[in-house]
């Protein structure tokens, strides 16, 4: 079993080569950054994957059964649509790729919510309303996996929710900070409800999707997460229990409001705050997703949120 992570150093990524090193597993992984974990260094390449010589040297090479493809720019702070090619670039040389490996079986892209706008949730999951340029590459990404024909192998794409655990990064993490420091207040009422993954849940459905009956998965898009949404100020209240901290306190919405138009206004200037219009957004606004699908083909996930939390502390307070 050859296994090829792209973004291996990332958040999934990792968490990922872990579950398939104790499965013994041969792993690679392709990343132009070194792996967060040390003991991840014997699986890395570092690869460009809009270089397609290099990659298609590298793979011939490895001749992998599987590859998942988690690797992209995936910050907002693009100003042009040309700073996310690589993002499509890469698709396109992996579809490649398996036009000339017939031994690839297959493949699982990886893109993202934002192909919709925060609160656009349509029930054709090809309806896009992308309003990021990171987004707008991903929805041609998506196109690309598609509309590829005549491939031996299986492709298929996920859209990660809003996942969290351990080795992450913004923006959960620093929710989990703000609420073990007691820097956490709820807006008022007005907290959203949103469907969050924890990450092990994550890996179980990738790999479940990686190895389901063939033809189940083929040319098809699901949601990776976990049932049911939880409001995003219960679940804080749940790690503050866990943690044995103080729960955070309400704060009336017009003062999230005035913070955040405080944030937008230094963010012009080069400056970061923790609060501006879009985060307000984020934390106020439904994001709730379909994950029936998902569950059908993967069946019900193995950690509950609790035990998410328990052993995703566990992992701040070792790091710390």
């Amino acid at each position: 079993m050859t296994i090829i992570v792209t973004g291996g150093s990332g958040f999934i990524g990792t968490n990922l080569i872990d579950y398939y090193a104790k499965k013994n597993f041969k792993i690679f992984n392709l990343d132009i950054k070194p792996p967060q974990k040390k003991e991840h260094k014997e699986y890395w390449h570092q690869v460009d994957l809009s270089n397609y010589d290099v990659l298609c040297k590298l793979v011939t090479k490895i001749k992998p059964k599987y590859i998942i493809h988690l690797a992209a720019k995936t910050d907002l702070s693009g100003k042009e649509y040309k700073d996310y090619a690589v993002n499509i670039k890469s698709v396109e040389n992996i579809i490649k790729i398996c036009e000339e490996h017939s031994d690839i079986k297959r493949v699982i892209f990886a893109s993202t919510m934002l192909v919709n706008k925060t609160g656009h949730n349509p029930q054709n999951l090809l309806s896009y309303d992308a309003n990021t340029l990171y987004g707008q590459s991903k929805v041609a990404g998506e196109n690309l996996v598609l509309n590829s024909k005549n491939l031996s192998a299986e492709l298929c794409i996920i859209r990660p929710t809003s996942i969290w655990g351990e080795w992450f990064g913004e923006p959960y993490k620093n929710f989990f900070d703000f609420v073990l420091s007691g820097k956490y207040f709820h807006p008022g009422n007005n907290s959203c409800k949103k469907t969050f993954g924890y990450v092990g849940n994550a890996v179980y459905q990738i790999d479940k999707l990686l190895f389901a009956e063939v033809g189940k998965i083929r040319n098809k898009i699901f949601y990776i997460g976990d049932k049911p949404p939880v409001n995003i100020s219960i679940w804080a209240d749940e790690i503050s229990t866990l943690a044995k901290v103080n729960k955070p306190k309400k704060v009336p919405l017009f003062v999230f409001s005035l913070l955040a138009s405080f944030g937008d206004l230094i963010y012009k200037f080069g400056f970061n705050f923790p609060m501006t219009s879009y985060r307000l957004k984020n934390m106020t606004t439904d994001q709730v997703y379909n994950l029936n699908e998902t569950y059908e083909v993967c069946g019900d996930p193995p950690y509950n949120r609790k035990s998410g939390i328990q052993k995703t502390l566990k992992w701040i307070f070792y790091n710390q």
